[in-house]
C-alpha cells in the first residue's frame, strides 16, 4: 500500500517531487547559463581587454588570465575557474598550501588595478564559472563552492548540504546585502526548498534569484560570499 504524506498526498509523489525538480533544474541550468555565456562574450572581451591594459602599464599586475582553485560541489571535488584578480607575487604565498584567492582578495592591496576596479565590482572574474555550470560541475543557483578543508571542517560540526546539492554560481546568501542573517542559514534553508520544492515552485525561486543577481550587478556593487 502506498502511504499518504500531509494533505493526503502519496509518500511516492513527495519523493518524486524533488528529483523531478532537480531535473528541471539542471535543464534550466542548460538553457540559461549558455544564453548568459553568449551575452558575456562581449563583457568577457572587455575584461580582458582591462586585464591586459593593466599588465602592459603595471609591470607586478602580469601574469595568466585564468585562475583554477578545487572547490567541492555535491561531494566532489573539481576545478574552480576565475577571471584572475590577484597579483601573482600574492598568489604565490599559497604555494604549497589550500588554494583559496578570496582569502588574498580581502586585502584590496593583493589586487591587480583591473581586478580592483573592474572585475570584483561586477563580478566578472566569476563569468568563466558558467563553464562550470555548463559541464555539471555546478549549478547557477545554489550554495557557492568551498575549498575541500573547509567543507571537511563543516562536516566535522553536522552540516553536510554541500555534500548533498551542486554548488552555485550564485545563491541567497550571495544577494543578502545590507541583510543581518548568517550565510549557512540562508545555505541551508535553500537546500531544503531544493529537496522538498515542487518542480515549477523550485524553477521561480531560483529565477527571482538570478534576477536579484543581475540587479546588483547592474549597480556595480558585485556580490556577497
Amino acid at each position: 500500500m502506498v502511504g499518504r504524506g500531509r494533505g493526503g498526498r502519496s509518500r511516492v509523489a513527495e519523493a518524486v517531487e524533488p528529483v523531478t525538480g532537480l531535473r528541471l533544474k539542471r535543464a534550466a541550468d542548460l538553457v540559461v547559463a549558455s544564453g548568459l555565456l553568449l551575452v558575456a562574450v562581449p563583457v568577457g572581451a572587455v575584461a580582458a581587454g582591462a586585464m591586459a591594459v593593466d599588465a602592459l602599464l603595471v609591470a607586478r599586475d602580469r601574469g595568466g588570465l585564468l585562475y583554477r582553485e578545487r572547490r567541492v560541489s555535491r561531494g566532489r571535488e573539481f576545478e574552480l575557474l576565475k577571471l584572475r584578480t590577484v597579483r601573482v607575487d600574492a598568489l604565490r604565498t599559497l604555494e604549497g598550501a589550500e588554494a583559496h584567492a578570496r582569502l588574498l582578495e580581502a586585502d584590496t592591496g593583493n589586487l591587480t588595478w583591473a581586478g580592483r576596479r573592474v572585475l570584483k565590482p561586477w563580478y566578472l572574474d566569476e563569468l568563466p564559472q558558467l563553464v562550470n555550470v555548463l559541464r555539471g560541475d555546478m549549478s547557477l543557483v545554489g550554495p557557492r563552492p568551498w575549498p575541500p578543508s573547509m567543507v571537511a571542517r563543516q562536516v566535522e560540526r553536522g552540516v553536510d548540504y554541500r555534500l548533498r546539492v551542486r554548488a552555485g554560481w550564485t545563491g541567497p546568501a550571495q544577494v543578502s546585502k545590507g541583510h543581518d542573517v548568517r550565510f549557512e542559514e540562508l545555505d541551508v534553508a535553500y537546500v531544503e526548498r531544493c529537496e522538498s520544492s515542487s518542480a515549477t515552485a523550485l524553477l521561480r525561486h531560483d529565477l527571482g534569484i538570478l534576477w536579484q543577481t543581475v540587479r546588483t550587478l547592474l549597480r556595480g556593487e558585485g556580490l556577497r560570499f
